[in-house]
């Protein structure tokens, strides 16, 4: 698929137009010919730059993330997750959070968003993190053996699952702050 017809600046707009969209309306409710209206851009385009909503979803998602968690290396776990927090502020935390919730609802209903996610966003940011705490195993801050480490991830998003069902509240970074040093630090022995 040639995607160089677009500029980089282009691209840029047009995965911000569909994350908004996406806030509005959500995944089911997302359609190419909105995304084209949006954008002033032809839905023949979008369906040759990425070949279904599916993949624009997932690449669009993949374009927000300000920077590959692997970066990010301050010599202590402790210190990675509290950079990693820092790449973000509340207020778009909330948005996200509440896109992401949309969107874990969307892949039940959508074998074929489920399979993009996964591909060009899941797995990516998975294998990043796998590498924060390789390094982190590698510093002697956690042992390799642990268990808990194949269940970082999910401990994370639980975080995110539970505290607007349990607290009625959005996640901030106070609560992710106190999350991680009680909850996903202690569980690895850090």
């Amino acid at each position: 698929m040639a995607r160089s017809r677009l500029t980089p600046e282009r691209e840029s707009e047009l995965y911000a137009a569909v994350l908004d969209l996406l806030r509005e309306v959500g995944y089911d409710a997302l359609t190419m010919d909105a995304v084209a209206a949006r954008t002033h851009s032809s839905k023949a385009t979008l369906y040759r730059q990425w070949g279904s909503k599916p993949e624009l979803v997932a690449r669009a998602l993949r374009s927000h993330k300000p920077v590959n968690i692997t970066e990010i290396d301050t010599g202590s776990l402790r210190g990675d997750f509290q950079a990693l927090m820092e790449l973000t502020d509340d207020c778009q935390m909330e948005k996200d959070t509440a896109l992401m919730r949309g969107l874990a609802h969307a892949v039940h209903d959508n074998p074929d968003l489920h399979r993009a996610l996964r591909e060009l966003l899941i797995e990516p940011e998975l294998n990043s993190f796998d590498e924060v705490l390789a390094r982190a195993v590698r510093r002697g801050e956690i042992a390799p053996d642990n268990p808990a480490l194949k269940l970082v991830p999910h401990m994370l998003i639980g975080a995110f699952v539970a505290r607007p069902l349990v607290d009625d509240q959005p996640v901030d970074h106070a609560f992710l702050s106190a999350y991680v040093d009680a909850v996903v630090l202690p569980s690895l022995g850090v």
